[in-house]
């Protein structure tokens, strides 16, 4: 059973149609991804699922339930446009969240005491918000989405505003979320986070799902039996030893070795690449070429439709 369903959402804002016919289905204790450009519709549906605005069409359900008020209190959504009050402390907002989200005070008190020393922003508990960086609110933001231990998380572009070092701090955090139970959709527009976390994506353009599944399963459907050979030896025209139909995609010169990229015709292995060239060059890597979750992401949406991507 999935743990979150989305099944034939569609929403129109007068005459707009920002989600049409849309169904996204999320696994247990996985992160799942929500991308696409800016416009395409992610955010309305975001705001469905927290209940913000509901559908015109469709239903959503958290596990076999149709999603209910209730089911507020088993969210954690993590906004883009971050809404800490900036004349309150840190600590003193951080507690009025964690009571807000039904933790007691005497939990409360334990959960921010263990995350801000996890975070090692314990002196900034009698500050101001508006006294800290924007990566330092990002870290209360983050701690005040999580205190109520909710078992679906969402976050909408959470490296917002962080350096490297954080960003890879927060990455850890998340996947240890994963790893103690919780469910987690996760929108953004670096895919290059998307390959490093996520489990399965669901791409959404102009209001409709266009591609979703596996990210691994997702490469491999988009995998175009190009190969990349790292070699010496050899001064002449590679084109000349490739055997007929081998194309030769690219090549240069790197730290005195020669780099090529083929692609291979239809029913043509790697083995018969191999054969052709060994005899007359020295082999240093071969690697399969894997298309970026960004080259899909281009792509797809691209043959969508839409030619201007906003990342």
């Amino acid at each position: 059973m999935n743990f979150f369903s989305v099944k034939n959402i569609t929403k129109r804002y007068a005459a707009h149609t920002a989600l049409s016919n849309v169904s996204i289905e999320v696994p247990p204790q996985s992160i799942f991804g929500l991308l696409g450009p800016n416009g395409a519709g992610k955010t309305s549906l975001i705001r469905i699922i927290n209940q913000i605005t509901a559908p015109d069409e469709g239903e959503v359900f958290f596990g076999s339930e149709k999603l209910a008020p209730y089911h507020v209190e088993k969210i954690g959504y993590l906004p883009e446009e971050r809404g800490l009050y900036k004349k309150m402390k840190v600590g003193e907002q951080a507690l009025y969240l964690a009571r807000l989200k039904g933790v007691s005070k005497a939990d409360a008190m334990k959960r921010l005491k263990y995350w801000f020393e996890k975070f090692e922003i314990q002196a900034w508990w009698n500050k101001k918000v508006e006294e800290l960086s924007k990566g330092m609110q990002q870290k209360v933001q983050f701690i005040v989405t999580i205190i109520h231990e909710p078992s679906l998380l969402i976050f909408d572009e959470p490296f917002s505003g962080f350096d490297p070092i954080n960003v890879n701090l927060l990455k850890d955090e998340i996947l240890n979320l994963r790893k103690n139970g919780a469910t987690i959709i996760f929108s953004t527009h670096n895919m290059a986070s998307v390959e490093e976390l996520c489990d399965d994506i669901a791409l959404i353009n102009n209001s409709q799902k266009i591609l979703d599944g596996r990210v691994k399963e997702i490469k491999k459907r988009y995998k175009t039996n190009t190969w990349s050979i790292d070699f010496d030896g050899y001064s002449g025209m590679v084109s000349e030893i490739l055997p007929p139909g081998f194309s030769l995609v690219n090549e240069h010169t790197e730290d005195e070795l020669r780099q090529i990229v083929v692609t291979l015709p239809g029913g043509a292995s790697q083995n018969d690449l191999l054969w052709a060239l060994m005899p007359r060059i020295n082999i240093h890597t071969f690697k399969e070429v894997i298309p970026t979750m960004n080259e899909i992401f281009i792509k797809t949406v691209n043959a969508s439709g839409r030619n201007n991507i906003n990342q």
